[in-house]
């Protein structure tokens, strides 16, 4: 509107042109018809600001329903050409997705995993997609040919709770229709819908993987590998990490409070790296030798509750596929609404009104099925509970130690300092179970 009126009312009669408009007859030379110009175009002003917040109610709608409303599929998935509101696996992408988990949680860090699948011509997500004539929005000065896999990307598949079938959408927004600077939204403000769609990664690795990364510290710079016990092993003292430091011989683990001139923490002495796994893999062996008994593992199964919590789960099911109906039967109707005031059959205050009903009844079957897929998730996790041997049913005993085990098994580390009676030292771990 301002910028119309700056050139209409001010720079055409600066630069002596005339300006005429067949389909509202406005004429910069009658003076007469001014403010009926000013008029229209301050309608043709509120018309568009109302399509605007329209669609984005739209958007909103089609996001609390769970529905994927981006034109391009991240990594790993790909638009189902039935439904372009649903996400469909891509069984090509889907290994590398799966093969970035795993090794992430075998100890190599964003860069090690970029450099790995680079080494091996692994191409890119920009490459992949262009190679497979899908849509991808990349922008960058590189042809596509020469994008390769960094840090950046490997990071994003990590983080992505899209792997676990979780929608997460409405980070972004623009600040208006006029203006479409993109502006970031609060984390609190996002548009998440668990379960839309088939995950690529289980839940527990997913889990598993976003502790690791809060954990983790920075991996080697030669081998891009991050030590095993990386993240878990504390000084008793004064809680403390204990801190990997290497020698001509050993490597060792020291309390950080002891570190770069720092001497706060009476636990001074390190502890030799190996001798620490071997310590910690005796311990493991010792746990499972406890608890292994193949016979009270299959038993674990037999549950009395087992066919009342099927009952439980169907029922839940049942409920959020009628909900799901009406959801869809309230879209219909706002379609036929949009019809309807696009063909003049309602009046502005009525579509107002009525979309106001609308949005409201949709919020309240929104906010259900919220409620409905949280005890649906609740069951499920019940029933893979019991149908899950626990760990001790995954290893007869181990050899070696790596990343992995240790993860499964222990949270938390802490070594004490030495007695200088015995010189021995105490080691404390926290067991994940």
């Amino acid at each position: 509107m301002e910028i119309i009126e700056k050139y209409l009312h001010n720079k055409f009669i600066e630069w002596n042109i005339r300006f005429i408009g067949l389909s509202d007859n406005a004429d910069t030379e009658n003076k007469g018809n001014k403010k009926a110009r000013q008029i229209n175009g301050l309608v043709n002003e509120w018309y568009l600001e109302d399509v605007s917040n329209n669609i984005r109610s739209a958007f909103q709608a089609k996001m609390k329903q769970g529905e994927y409303i981006s034109p391009f599929a991240s990594f790993g998935y790909e638009i189902s050409k039935e439904n372009n509101n649903k996400l469909i696996i891509d069984k090509e992408a889907e290994i590398i997705v799966k093969q970035i988990f795993n090794l992430y949680l075998s100890g190599l860090g964003y860069t090690g995993i970029a450099k790995y699948l680079n080494n091996r011509n692994i191409p890119s997500p920009s490459l992949y997609k262009y190679q497979k004539k899908s849509k991808l929005n990349i922008i960058s000065n590189r042809p596509r040919e020469q994008i390769k896999w960094n840090a950046n990307a490997i990071k994003r598949i990590l983080t992505n709770e899209l792997y676990i079938g979780n929608l997460v959408q409405g980070k972004r927004t623009t600040i208006n229709y006029k203006n479409h600077k993109i502006k970031r939204k609060n984390p609190q403000e996002w548009i998440k819908i668990e379960n839309t769609h088939d995950p690529i990664i289980d839940k527990e690795t997913f889990i598993k993987v976003q502790r690791l990364i809060k954990e983790r510290t920075k991996p080697n710079h030669k081998t891009n590998l991050i030590h095993i016990f990386s993240g878990k092993v504390f000084c008793l003292e004064c809680n403390h990490y204990m801190r990997k430091k290497n020698s001509t011989k050993h490597e060792y683990l020291i309390c950080s409070n002891n570190q770069n001139g720092y001497n706060d923490c009476p636990n001074k002495a390190s502890i030799r790296y190996d001798l620490l796994e071997k310590n910690i893999l005796n311990e493991i062996n010792k746990l499972i030798k406890k608890y292994y008994d193949i016979k009270i593992l299959n038993n674990i199964n037999l549950n009395n509750n087992k066919n009342n919590t099927n009952n439980i789960l169907s029922s839940l099911i049942h409920k959020q596929e009628k909900i799901t109906k009406e959801i869809n039967k309230k879209d219909n109707y706002l379609k036929s609404l949009y019809e309807d005031k696009v063909n003049n059959l309602i009046t502005k205050e009525q579509f107002i009104k009525l979309i106001d009903s609308y949005n409201n009844d949709i919020t309240t079957l929104q906010n259900q099925l919220i409620i409905v897929k949280k005890e649906i998730s609740h069951y499920q996790d019940k029933i893979n509970l019991k149908n899950d041997n626990t760990i001790f049913n995954k290893y007869n005993s181990i050899d070696k130690l790596n990343k992995v085990i240790i993860d499964e098994f222990i949270k938390n580390i802490y070594i004490g300092k030495i007695n200088t009676l015995n010189n021995t030292r105490d080691i404390k771990i926290i067991w994940n179970f």
